[in-house]
């Protein structure tokens, strides 16, 4: 099997651009990405977070009905 490595830089928004002529048109291809670990667990939250605000499986959540809990409920914790 032959590995290429290319290093590249995402743009503003976080979109990878690569700039690599195979010489192959129309063919299928499989891409590895490999992102440095600390650099991955900082934005693993916000990865999460926006996946899953996205997600149609969360989507009862928006039911008036599940709104069980209001600001009067509980008794404040104070650290």
């Amino acid at each position: 099997m032959k590995a290429i490595e290319i290093t590249s830089k995402t743009d503003k928004t976080g979109h990878l651009k690569i700039d690599y002529n195979l010489n192959k048109s129309n063919k299928n291809v499989r891409i590895l990405i490999l992102l440095d670990e600390d650099a991955y667990e900082q934005d693993e939250e916000k990865l999460w977070m926006a996946s899953i605000s996205k997600n149609p499986s969360f989507d009862f959540l928006n039911d008036p009905a599940e709104d069980v809990y209001s600001l009067k409920d509980g008794e404040p914790f104070n650290d």
